[in-house]
């Protein structure tokens, strides 16, 4: 019997005519093909007489590709500035470092209007963004822990540990984080301005065929799509929910427990012609759960007009949440919601605001569990690098991969594609790189290059 795990080979330094990278030249091709680098370029003003050395536009992009081949901090450049041949020019970590703390709110504000004039073009090109469907965006907010005290605004949170509690708005359809706002780790969770700014940010992200009609004092009238938004219990305020009735957004808010809200399930136990069974996200029956309107048995003069309460109940099982009402047989969950629809359809298009979790796990393999500066600004600007490689990777996968690769998460990307090795021939003044063989993904990276390729 043999157990060893590998063969002896002599290890040495000098390797040449080797790359280690190739899916993340793809990735920042794709960029490069959108206009990324040039957008964020003209977004960050020079500081100083002289234009610099390594142009800010591109030392962030080349950042997000750290962040989305997996680095963790400014000293994981040095991984791509080895790679010459395929990354270019690429600035050393205390470059990286000093661009960080050269960006303040007003560059953050330029940098989200750079990206969403690259979204637009992205949007027009996807089958998942083009169409008549009403577009949904998911709001919600995570904790990170930080294990230092020297970094400015990171405090105890309500689960007794020590961070920042950013909040982010989601493009359900995509995955996309829209919007995003880096707050202290005692941030309130239901705290209505930080709802409302983020919504706006959100809509802002838009192309205009669908933000039209969805801002502050937009007529009804002249709302080209339907724009819906869901959010937990953070989300149920009355100051929230009137200012998606101001912007002409339909809401879905999970309902917190109140007397009345209760009551009204109280009320309904016992009546089963007042239930239907619910419906999976395919369609089919969900298996001992059923779905019923309490609207009428509730009055909230605090709620928009037009609100409805949907209560769900399904059988008990480990690990259930809190439920409305205590019960011994069933978990009672219940959402606010002006949207018209039958009630059961209207509770699949709620549940499906778990895609919210997903969204955050992805955000949180592409750095936004780590947090490297001790100005709370610098890492402000760090959050917005983490959303720009997540988005670049989400973008990248709608137009240039497919199959399970159009939903793979970040490991898998990381393991199959963005850190695939080559070899580099040179013919006819061309840089070639061939990738080694047998890799598994070779046609799925060289179909994403003839993709990529199209993008205009």
């Amino acid at each position: 019997m043999n157990g060893n795990s590998t063969t002896a080979v002599k290890v040495e330094p000098g390797g040449t005519g080797v790359v280690a990278h190739v899916g993340l030249h793809a990735l920042g091709a794709f960029g490069d093909r959108l206009g990324l680098g040039d957008a964020l370029s003209g977004a960050i003003p020079p500081r100083g007489e002289r234009m610099p050395v390594h142009d800010r536009g591109k030392v962030l992009t080349q950042m997000a590709l750290v962040l989305a081949g997996g680095g963790e901090s400014c000293a994981d450049i040095e991984h791509l500035r080895l790679q010459s041949t395929l990354f270019g020019s690429v600035p050393s970590d205390s470059t990286v470092h000093r661009a960080f703390h050269e960006i303040d709110g007003s560059v953050l504000g330029s940098l989200a209007d750079a990206m969403a004039t690259v979204r637009k073009k992205v949007w027009a090109r996807s089958s998942a963004t083009t169409g008549t469907d009403p577009v949904v965006l998911d709001i919600d907010a995570t904790l990170v822990e930080i294990h230092s005290e020297g970094k400015e605004q990171a405090a105890p949170h309500f689960k007794g540990g020590f961070g920042f509690h950013p909040m982010f708005c989601f493009a359900d359809a995509t995955g996309e984080a829209l919007s995003g706002v880096l707050r202290p780790g005692n941030a309130g969770s239901n705290t209505v301005a930080d709802h409302v700014a983020l919504l706006d940010k959100a809509i802002a992200q838009l192309p205009e065929a669908i933000a039209a009609g969805h801002r502050v004092g937009d007529d009804a009238d002249t709302v080209k799509r339907q724009l819906v938004v869901r959010a937990d219990s953070a989300g149920c305020t009355t100051g929230f929910l009137a200012a998606c009735r101001e912007r002409n957004v339909a809401f879905f808010v999970t309902a917190r427990q109140n007397a009345q809200v209760t009551a009204a399930v109280f009320d309904a136990v016992g009546i089963e012609e007042v239930w239907q069974p619910a419906r999976c996200q395919d369609g089919s029956l969900r298996s001992g759960t059923a779905v019923a309107e309490l609207t009428s048995l509730v009055s909230d003069d605090s709620l928009p007009t037009g609100t409805r309460l949907i209560v769900r109940r399904e059988p008990l099982h480990p690990g259930a949440q809190r439920s409305l009402l205590p019960s011994l047989d069933y978990r009672y969950w219940g959402f606010y919601t002006d949207a018209e629809g039958d009630p059961v359809d209207l509770d699949v298009t709620m549940r499906a605001h778990a895609h919210v979790e997903a969204h955050i796990q992805r955000l949180k393999d592409s750095g936004l569990c780590r947090f490297p500066f001790s100005k709370f600004a610098a890492n402000e600007a760090w959050m917005t690098a983490m959303m720009v490689a997540a988005d670049l990777v989400v973008w990248f996968q709608l137009l240039c991969l497919e199959g399970t690769w159009s939903t793979a998460r970040p490991k898998a990307l990381r393991w199959g594609l963005f850190h695939v090795p080559g070899r580099l021939v040179r013919s006819g003044r061309r840089v070639i790189v061939r990738i080694i063989d047998g890799w598994p993904t070779t046609d799925v990276l060289t179909n994403a290059y003839a993709k990529l390729a199209l993008v205009t």
